[in-house]
């Protein structure tokens, strides 16, 4: 009977012991799949999910050449080189392969890089060409992969530089056209995502699986026609080597739709080799980023303001003695012996200053530059011709310039004087 007592003690205590660990291996096996879920399926998703963004190609830049255009900036496939750290095994033959084929274009301390094993994604060289990518290929390593770019390569060389801007390593455009319309050339990015196996091979077609396809860059045509732009260019190069000027500029526009042909500047630079410029200036466009005082050329635009007011035309005289006091001010004419009773069209055609600090009078009570006459001159050059005002154009770092309203204290008689020959005022090359 005793016996019989201890077996039956030996089976519940087997039995309680049995449950115990039966309960053990559920509490655990509930923590891990239910309270622990979210982070294990995390941790698996680390380990076989891959994303890769497959970059949109950027839009190219076109000129004209007799009205059919021409390729002023294109793109290069170029590759990124990476590895997997986690599953590289073969490290220090890597980094010799990556030395031997890439060159300068390997990233430093690649030993360290492929030394981070709780990461999934290190480049290890950028701007790899085709033909290095696919010698590198070739000797399938494991955890090395490639994903395409592009570069930006400019056929035409320096030609228009200034106008087209460049791309910085970051891929965002710089100056220029490049700058001033880059969410256009950009595009949108696509991301492919897929399960894989330890190695990178898709395990699965499901919800995970993500493949948005890039949405590439717009195409831009320019107005420019790129014959007149290189022309322009060797005048300018020309015209200054022989004058012994260091810094030029020149715009050709179709007076009939304002549609620029061609723009240049000088010192320029290649954009293909922008990082060797020393001096950020020769990235901008004077003609629009350079406000001046445009002198006798807005004389042109003063005549226009008084005829168009009815104040004077061209056969108006006036009595020209080479000299004219505006308040405490005496202007002169560089020109001079022009004097005596004549027109306003005499005055224009040998640029007479006299004379159309005289149609600014005649704009208020003929005597004096007079609040009403400032007020018609700054309707006139500001609000109707858009002197001082950005134009619009897509080139980066516009600058507006200044025309000082007659509201303003520095806006006085004497002022609009000076504005009435092409003083006292500055705008840019294209708003003139």
């Amino acid at each position: 009977m005793q016996l019989d007592l201890k077996k039956g003690s030996r089976a519940r205590t087997l039995a309680i012991l049995t449950l115990v660990i039966m309960a053990i291996f559920i509490v655990r096996l509930f923590y891990l799949q239910i309270i622990r879920h979210d982070y294990y399926v995390a941790q698996a998703n680390n380990e076989q999910l891959k994303q890769l963004i497959i970059p949109a190609k950027r839009g190219e830049i076109y000129a004209m050449d007799d009205g059919t255009p021409v390729p002023l900036v294109l793109n290069q496939a170029v590759y990124t080189a990476f590895a997997d750290p986690k599953i590289v095994d073969e490290p220090q033959k890597m980094i010799d392969l990556i030395h031997r084929v890439a060159g300068g274009n390997a990233r430093p301390n690649l030993d360290r890089l492929l030394g981070l094993k709780d990461s999934r994604y290190q480049i290890l060289a950028t701007k790899v060409t085709r033909q290095q990518a696919e010698m590198m290929k070739k000797e399938n390593l494991r955890g090395l992969g490639f994903q395409e770019e592009s570069q930006r390569v400019y056929p035409e060389g320096k030609l228009a530089a200034q106008i087209l801007g460049f791309v910085n390593n970051e891929g965002k455009g710089q100056y220029g056209l490049e700058d001033a319309i880059n969410a256009r050339l950009t595009g949108k990015d696509g991301l492919l995502q897929s399960v894989t196996d330890i190695s990178n091979v898709p395990l699965t077609i499901g919800n995970k699986n993500i493949n948005i396809p890039p949405q590439n860059g717009e195409n831009v045509v320019m107005t420019l026609d790129r014959n007149v732009q290189a022309y322009t260019e060797k005048a300018l190069a020309d015209g200054l080597k022989k004058s012994g000027a260091t810094n030029g500029s020149v715009l050709l526009m179709d007076p009939q739709t304002g549609k620029v042909l061609s723009m240049a500047n000088f010192p320029t630079y290649n954009p293909s080799e922008y990082n060797k410029v020393q001096n950020a200036d020769a990235f901008n466009k004077e003609t629009i980023s350079a406000p001046y005082e445009p002198g006798s050329d807005i004389k042109t635009i003063t005549m226009t303001t008084g005829v168009d007011k009815g104040a004077v035309g061209p056969e108006s005289t006036y009595n020209n003695t080479d000299y004219i006091t505006v308040d405490d001010a005496t202007i002169t004419n560089a020109t001079k012996g022009q004097t005596g009773n004549i027109t306003f069209q005499h005055a224009l055609n040998y640029s007479l200053n006299t004379g159309f600090v005289t149609v600014a009078e005649r704009l208020g009570d003929g005597k004096s530059i007079t609040l009403a006459a400032r007020n018609t001159m700054y309707e006139y050059f500001y609000n109707k011709l858009h002197l001082g005002q950005l134009t619009g154009i897509e080139l980066a770092n516009e600058q507006a310039g200044t025309i000082i309203p007659p509201s303003d204290p520095q806006g006085n008689a004497v002022r609009y004087s000076n504005m009435a020959f092409g003083q006292g005022l500055d705008v840019t090359m294209l708003q003139v």
